[in-house]
């Protein structure tokens, strides 16, 4: 295993490590074969408390900043598992807690730091929108003490698996707002009593075992007291989610190039050619070495924009950056883990290939590479917009 370059937490880690300990490779192969839900890790990560760690003691949680729940995650996915099946509960809930009412924190927080409710599902994407959110279509419609909703959204992971969902629809037609940023409103869903009374939910099969779904609503009822915050003020309240949510799937980037970069070194030692440790050869320890220089400077990244972001100052470059380069990071040093390890790379038994197909995503999502370079030409560099 590669030197650690990063002691924050060392409690949490040792702890994190010691859990996924009990669910090695097999375990994740065996889900991902068959495209199964992680029950017994997501169930037994509750238990421990490590996905309430940014929930305010006072709700149950650990109270503790950003940094502690990258830390969390990052080390999931040092030890070969993946936190894409958990950890928006871990980012999704600031919406609620940020901007809910004291009685919905009340009602919802507690239990979900307990496990008793799932909050894994956050219902933005539609496909036609994409990443330009202001052009989502799915609709609330007031009628007395409801809203009625219909629409579909896209890529909504985990919502088969969820209690709750937090939903960005439209209450005002982007036509008839006053910027197209306005007009969006966000409730809190409850799954249990949706499915089947307005809400459909679609299984999405993928390159990579992720859970993800269509949701399709037709004339759904959802009880005013489930609006958070203000109508028409819905796309501010989730930017915070969104820029934790990139900076939490950075630092599970880092773990995964941690992860490549420890397998790749140990093979490489190992590995016998020609008489000798293949590791010997520049040409096979450079590329490995070059991955843990940039999976170094992105944690650097990462931390940054955690800081900023648990200090409430604005971090959305920062968070941008950071997944950008941490994505690229652990890209780089998948590359390189297949080709250090050769023909055994494509093998399932040594994980190399299943993690290679997850960390692929985050070249993509939440949010696309493009689209960070453009946010940076635009609102940094001054540069004329291309859309």
């Amino acid at each position: 295993m590669a030197k650690d370059t990063d002691q924050t937490f060392p409690e949490i880690r040792e702890a994190v490590r010691k859990l996924c300990a009990r669910f090695p490779g097999a375990y994740w192969r065996a889900l991902d074969r068959e495209r199964e839900y992680p029950t017994e890790f997501v169930a037994a990560l509750t238990e421990a408390g490590f996905l309430s760690v940014l929930i305010p003691e006072e709700y149950g949680g650990s109270g503790l900043g950003l940094g502690a729940g990258a830390a969390v995650l990052e080390e999931i996915h040092r030890s070969g598992g993946n936190g894409g099946a958990c950890h928006a509960q871990m980012y999704t809930m600031g919406v609620v807690l940020r901007h809910g009412s004291p009685a919905q924190k009340e009602a919802y927080l507690p239990k979900v730091a307990s496990g008793e409710l799932r909050l894994q599902a956050f219902g933005v994407t539609e496909p036609d929108a994409g990443t330009d959110t202001t052009r989502i279509t799915t609709f609330a419609r007031r009628d007395g003490d409801h809203y009625v909703v219909s629409g579909k959204k896209l890529w909504i992971s985990r919502a088969e698996h969820s209690d709750l969902m937090v939903l960005l629809c439209r209450t005002t037609a982007r036509a008839d707002a006053a910027k197209p940023s306005d007009g969006m409103s966000v409730l809190l869903v409850d799954m249990r009593e949706a499915v089947g009374n307005g809400l459909t939910i679609r299984p999405v099969r993928t390159m990579l075992n992720h859970a993800t779904t269509e949701l399709f609503f037709e004339d759904l009822r959802v009880p005013v007291e489930s609006l958070i915050g203000e109508a028409g003020k819905g796309f501010r309240y989730i930017l915070d989610g969104m820029n934790a949510e990139r900076i939490l799937i950075a630092a599970e980037c880092i773990g995964d190039a941690k992860f490549f970069i420890d397998r790749a070194s140990a093979y490489a030692r190992e590995r016998q050619v020609f008489g000798r440790p293949i590791g010997e050869n520049q040409g096979v320890q450079f590329p490995i070495a070059r991955a843990f220089v940039q999976m170094t400077a992105a944690s650097h990244m990462v931390d940054h924009a955690a800081s900023l972001f648990e200090a409430g100052q604005p971090c959305g470059t920062e968070a941008n950056m950071a997944k950008l380069v941490a994505s690229e990071a652990s890209w780089y040093a998948a590359d390189m883990c297949v080709q250090t390890h050769g023909g055994f790379g494509f093998a399932e038994e040594y994980d190399i290939e299943r993690k290679f197909r997850e960390t692929r995503l985050y070249q993509v999502a939440p949010i696309s590479t493009n689209l960070i370079l453009s946010h940076v030409a635009t609102h940094v560099l001054d540069l004329p917009k291309s859309f």
